[in-house]
């Protein structure tokens, strides 16, 4: 299949190369659509039970959230004494375009639980006419900028879950322009220096941009049928990156050895094709299978990154399987164009990388217990470890949506914006059960009040303010404790903090299967491209150990609080993102793999040609590890880029994935794999005999 490619490509480069270049306009021009359709939600069970508590909400009580809570403090005075001119601010906001109806502390007859702890403050609810949450997000961006300040005798903090999603889309939009300003530029540097030629390390950026844009039109596509969060702009542009540079890297210096092998062009092309491209293209299935098991999890927050995810895989593979290689058969002996750094243009089989195999194969037992020890210390930070979702505290402490959360935490006995929903069915055995329940829950630690509701034909509502905030692990704790208590038949528990919990919930009970996934394709996927039943095994072990080491150090950084001097100022919370440290072990272990098929393809490409175990280890380690390194460098780069972001959890994306492509470039590539693969010899390649029809030949 690959060779009739190469073949094919070569007869009609010139074609290939032009139709390419047209279908990245076009593709182009479409997928710039999807930055309107892209959404800042997401972390969400929709089959949870909280899900159905709000449907039975909406549709049966006709209730709708606040999408903007305006609160409003006196600067003089209380806020009784203030009634006139903060009713007068309440006519101005129901006036402005986009706004419902807006009900108040004032408006609603002075309602206590309306009312600051002090006195001095208020809840104005905003309730906006349009549902979707692009016109949430610019209605509510509105009402901030025009009324988060000071109106006479009042200050305003503008808070709520649209003001939330306003400020986390355009802070993850102006600092996703600010990383690629700093990172592009570094990256191209580099690549030239890595290259050693300026018409070679533009191909990164050539396979780099088909990805990104592609992937964007992908994206677009599916955004058409399904939800698709902000968040995943960073994958697309990180990965589509990364995966440029990781693929232009191996096919170009596949390509160069060939030609200084003495082959033509076009032998050169149809081995490069032959060799590299078979290693890309299981090496992206590997990546696809990896991060596109994050579709598991329920949540559409994660689903858009298995979305992102394989549009960018899928892309980057056809880009460096189809104009890459023709553009090197248009180019041939003129790749080396432009030198800049001589000796990165010809390949040794022999050298530094060389050198260190076999220093390590030396030593094996040695080098894989210090190794080991290594990580065993960087996994220590791990124990106590608690995990949550982002809030109003991933964005930065000087941000306005963040001040007005704290003010409305610091300043209101309980989370009456966000009350914890009790549906308790109205054909319950009798009103004693009921008044029962209610007044068990009312004597719950940290319910502050019990408001009663509306009632249907069906349900009884009951809404319990708490003084936990609704989407931290105690208040997971509040949600599981409730849902303890002997309640009526059918009863439902809802809000924001049972959302919080069955959310976390859904990540807990899909990552048994999640796992599952990643670990019987990737040993799949393995077997083939090896036929070793060893190696895939060894391979997946030393990358849950490496994830290990990888999370313990950002749980030593975003929770302990070191090297603040390196991330950056954040609001520490005490915890991990659940749903930011599930794409980074999955994106990472993705990775991975990347490259431990890189460097085991040129490792068996030298076994089958007669050497033993450490001539094939040295040399495919000399052949592989620059590339590797030297991908991994520029990746890490383009990742560390994000930790520039305001918002957190991009924080955590940027550092967890970084962190961990080094780790594994190193201590994992570098000492563990050639270690290992001395300790066990020519055992690395057993498999049944069986099953050996199953592989692919190189």
């Amino acid at each position: 299949m690959f060779e009739r490619l190469a073949h094919f490509l070569i007869r009609r480069r010139k074609a290939a190369l032009a139709l390419s270049l047209i279908a990245l306009v076009v593709l182009g021009s479409i997928g710039t659509l999807l930055f309107s359709r892209m959404q800042s939600g997401g972390y969400s069970d929709p089959g949870s039970e909280s899900a159905r508590v709000w449907t039975i909400l909406q549709e049966d009580f006709k209730i709708e959230a606040a999408s903007v809570v305006l609160i409003v403090d006196s600067k003089k005075g209380d806020a009784a004494s203030n009634s006139s001119e903060a009713l007068a601010l309440e006519k101005k906001v129901a006036a402005q375009p986009g706004v419902d109806r807006t009900v108040s502390y004032w408006s609603a007859g002075n309602r206590k639980e309306f009312l600051s702890k002090d006195g001095k403050a208020g809840y104005i609810f905003v309730f906006l006419s349009n549902s979707d949450e692009a016109s949430i997000g610019a209605t509510s961006r509105v009402l901030q900028n025009e009324f988060d300040g000071d109106e006479g005798n009042l200050r305003v903090y503008a808070t709520g879950f649209g003001v939330f999603s306003s400020s986390v889309n355009d802070l993850i939009k102006s600092d996703l322009a600010k990383s690629e300003s700093i990172a592009i530029p570094i990256t191209f540097i580099l690549l030239i220096l890595v290259f050693g030629s300026l018409v070679a390390s533009g191909m990164p950026l050539l396979v780099g941009l088909f990805a990104i844009i592609g992937a964007f039109f992908g994206v677009w596509l599916i955004s058409l049928f399904a939800d698709v969060s902000i968040f995943a702009l960073n994958l697309i542009t990180g990965l589509g990156l990364g995966l440029g540079i990781d693929y232009a890297l191996l096919m170009v210096n596949r390509f160069r050895e060939e030609l200084h092998a003495g082959k033509n062009v076009e032998e050169a092309v149809v081995r490069t094709v032959t060799t590299a491209g078979r290693t890309i293209f299981f090496s992206g299935l590997t990546v696809a299978v990896t991060l596109g098991s994050l579709v598991l999890f329920p949540q559409y927050f994660l689903k858009s990154f298995a979305y992102a995810s394989l549009a960018v895989v899928f892309m980057a593979i056809a880009a460096a399987l189809v104009p890459l290689p023709a553009m090197l058969a248009i180019l041939g002996h003129k790749v080396d164009k432009g030198v800049v750094r001589r000796s990165s243009i010809t390949p040794k089989e022999d050298g530094g990388w060389s050198r260190i195999a076999r220093v390590v194969m030396h030593r094996p037992v040695r080098v894989a217990f210090v190794a080991l020890l290594f990580l065993g210390v960087l996994i220590l930070p791990l124990k106590g470890v608690l995990f949550s979702q982002a809030d109003e505290r991933v964005l930065p402490a000087s941000n306005k949506a963040a001040i007005a959360a704290q003010v409305q935490q610091d300043r209101f006995a309980g989370a009456i914006a966000n009350p914890i929903q009790f549906l308790i069915p109205v054909s319950a055995s009798g009103s004693y059960e009921i008044e029962t329940y209610k007044s068990e829950i009312a004597q719950q630690e940290h319910i502050v009040a019990l408001i009663p509701g509306a009632e249907t034909k069906d349900y009884i509502q009951v809404q319990a303010v708490s003084d936990i905030a609704p989407r931290t692990p105690a208040g997971e704790n509040q949600i599981l404790k409730l849902r303890e208590i002997p309640a009526p038949n059918g009863t439902l528990i809802g809000g924001v903090a049972a959302d919080y919990a069955d959310s976390q919930g859904g990540i807990k009970s899909k990552l048994p299967i999640v796992v599952t996934w990643i670990v019987i394709a990737v040993l799949l996927l393995l077997f083939m491209f090896t036929g070793s039943i060893i190696l895939p095994f060894k391979a997946i072990v030393l990358n849950f150990i490496s994830l290990g080491a990888t999370i313990g150090v950002m749980k030593w950084i975003f929770v302990d609080g070191h090297l603040n001097w390196l991330v950056g100022s954040f609001t520490n919370t005490g915890t991990l993102d659940t749903s930011m440290l599930v794409l980074v072990a999955v994106t990472t272990f993705g990775l991975s793999m990347d490259y431990e098929l890189f460097l085991l393809s040129r490792i068996k490409e030298e076994h089958d040609a007669g050497k033993g175990t450490v001539d094939s280890v040295a040399i495919g380690l000399q052949r592989s590890a620059r590339i590797i390194t030297a991908a991994a460098a520029l990746l890490a780069i383009i990742f560390a880029s994000f930790i520039l972001s305001g918002v957190t959890s991009i924080k955590i994306l940027g550092f967890g994935v970084a962190f961990a492509i080094l780790l594994d470039a190193t201590i994992i590539r570098a000492l563990l794999v050639p270690a290992l693969m001395r300790l066990f010899g020519e055992q690395n390649w057993w498999a049944p005999k069986a099953l050996k029809r199953f592989t692919v030949n190189h």
